[in-house]
């Protein structure tokens, strides 16, 4: 595999310009179609010790598939975010996706152009769930968890909502890990919609996803083991199918 450097990055990136802060409050207007909510681009800060921590390639595109069926008002969207399984996730790429009007869809992307990239909204491998945005990407998607609702409940934007970009990096560049204790967990924006005792159960948190052209995205992370998530938060008993994960999602109005 040909290694990433800082240099082959910059070449993609050169032309990309600062667009803002760590985080944003919901736009009260309409953000129009002359250039979008985020029109300028940042490109991440940490390349370099990105493509360490977070096992970047440059030669390859994830092999999960992506699909969303429609149950009711929701899009139901299956993401293989198995990446050949916990020992072998390192040495393959990310699968990023983007939410559209008929669903969400898999970007045939490497790792090393999604650092350039604002087509992408979110990056997933295994249990790690990425916007793009501040230290994982060139766009200003931002998420919020609304722990004090659930899923049924959240039927509006909650005035005075902030939203989150990925921040898991200090000015130095040393990485911020999450409280789970696993390795190469960072802190993304995005980490409440899980918990690991002796499996990764979820919590059933809703959040709001800001996208880059103004929308927002109600989404629940239902499952990360497929139709077996019921063992894993019942039982605490994992399988065979972890990485497979279920969002449960729709357009706000």
């Amino acid at each position: 595999m040909r290694a990433l450097s800082l240099l082959s990055v910059t070449s993609s990136l050169v032309l990309l310009a600062a667009c803002g802060g760590k985080s944003g409050d919901l736009p009260g207007t309409d953000t129009g179609t002359d250039g979008g909510f985020c029109p300028e681009s940042e490109p991440p800060a940490c390349v370099d010790q990105m493509i360490l921590d977070l096992s970047l390639h440059d030669d390859k595109v994830s092999r999960g598939d992506v699909s969303t069926s429609v149950e009711g008002d929701d899009f139901v969207t299956l993401v293989d975010a198995s990446a050949g399984g916990y020992q072998q996730a390192s040495n393959n790429a990310w699968t990023y996706i983007r939410f559209e009007d008929s669903g969400a869809t898999k970007l045939e992307i490497d790792d090393e152009s999604a650092l350039g990239s604002t087509d992408w909204h979110l990056a997933m491998r295994r249990f790690i769930v990425r916007v793009n945005s501040g230290d994982s990407g060139p766009s200003c998607v931002g998420a919020a968890a609304l722990r004090s609702y659930t899923y049924e409940e959240l039927t509006s934007v909650p005035d005075g909502i902030s939203f989150n970009e990925d921040d898991y990096y200090t000015d130095d560049c040393t990485i911020v890990n999450d409280s789970s204790g696993l390795p190469g967990s960072p802190q993304v924006a995005m980490g409440a919609w899980w918990s690991y005792d002796t499996c990764v159960e979820t919590t059933g948190t809703p959040f709001l996803i800001q996208l880059d052209d103004g929308r927002v995205v109600k989404l629940r992370i239902e499952s990360f083991y497929g139709e077996d998530q019921a063992d894993c938060n019942e039982n605490g008993q994992g399988s065979d199918a972890s990485g497979n994960m279920i969002l449960r999602w729709t357009f706000m109005e």
